[in-house]
């Protein structure tokens, strides 16, 4: 197989001829089809995130196709399409597992962080983390669904109900969310960039009430806001946008520092929250729904071999929606 590999932090992705994968007992192994391009790859390209395993093959929204099953794997068969998410393994055994809280597993496995990737023509999976996906939908537009999909749909529980909801980074996360938000018949307030009129214009061509910068303040009280750009200093500024018993999510896995703020800020019972990883019910629960909803994503596809300019083009966000890499 061909594979995109990370061999040292902070150095591009060197296209690199590897043999195919063997899947072992309760493994599944797929021909790469999709794999979207997510803002995690970044963290883990540049070493923002702790204990980096290289060599390694990033990339953890994969759309693939069985083509070989280990032992002891029930109702998956060769053939199927399926997706593969960032989480991809939990040992089963933990409080937070026994507790149906497996996205805080202790010991948990990570796609294309801590076990091998989709920036690659075949991928090993853990078949219990592999989502069937039937035949409905094209494989480069499902393939955002499996992070920025799947992360903002639970952001978006963790919300809670409430009708105004700020969408700060507009990315692949946030065009995803604020279908999903409008579907529900919330209004979407999305805050970009200053001055990022480009991103405005799209956001509020998906149905956002209001858009603008950052740095501005939304004409009404939000009721909640999420946070999907990796930048510490938004959290003070939700923060203020939102009312009283109001909720900020922070739905990265990673953030820079958040600057202090004066405890008014927070008082009146308004809460910070943050997000980590997934759960396969949260996968069941939004797979089964987006169709319902009739999901547009918004796609960039590159060539595989073209992974390291897609990375480029997502840090300096040159494009809307979610780039996809395509074997």
């Amino acid at each position: 197989m061909w594979a995109m590999v990370l061999n040292t932090i902070g150095e591009p992705l060197r296209r690199t001829e590897l043999p195919d994968p063997i899947p072992g007992p309760g493994e599944i192994r797929a021909r790469v089809l999709a794999c979207g391009v997510c803002r995690t790859d970044l963290h883990v390209v540049d070493g923002e995130l702790p204990d980096p395993r290289t060599p390694i093959i990033p990339g953890h929204e994969i759309v693939g196709r069985i083509d070989a099953i280990g032992a002891g794997v029930e109702g998956l068969k060769v053939g199927d399409r399926v997706g593969v998410p960032w989480l991809g393994h939990t040992c089963g055994v933990c409080p937070y597992c026994a507790s149906q809280r497996e996205n805080l597993c202790d010991t948990p496995q990570f796609t294309g962080y801590t076990r091998n990737g989709g920036f690659a023509t075949a991928v090993v999976a853990d078949a219990r983390f592999a989502f069937p996906l039937g035949e409905t939908g094209e494989d480069v537009a499902l393939a955002p669904l499996l992070c920025a999909g799947l992360i903002g749909w639970r952001s978006l529980v963790l919300a809670g109900a409430g009708e105004r909801l700020g969408v700060y980074g507009f990315g692949a996360a946030g065009h995803i969310v604020a279908q999903v938000a409008r579907w529900q018949g919330r209004e979407v307030y999305a805050f970009t960039s200053p001055g990022d009129g480009k991103t405005q214009a799209f956001a509020r061509s998906l149905g956002a009430v209001w858009a603008g910068g950052s740095d501005e303040a939304p004409p009404e009280l939000l009721d909640a806001a999420i946070i999907y750009a990796p930048v510490g200093r938004l959290v003070p500024l939700a923060l203020k946008a939102v009312r009283k018993g109001g909720r900020v999510v922070c739905a990265g896995i990673h953030m820079s520092d958040i600057p202090s703020f004066p405890y008014a800020d927070l008082w009146e019972e308004r809460q910070i929250l943050s997000v980590a990883n997934l759960t396969r019910q949260d996968g069941v629960d939004f797979l089964t729904l987006a169709p319902k909803i009739g999901l547009v994503t918004h796609t960039t596809p590159y060539a595989l071999a073209d992974a390291n300019q897609a990375l480029a083009d997502l840090r300096a966000g040159r494009f809307e929606g979610a780039a996809v890499l395509v074997p």
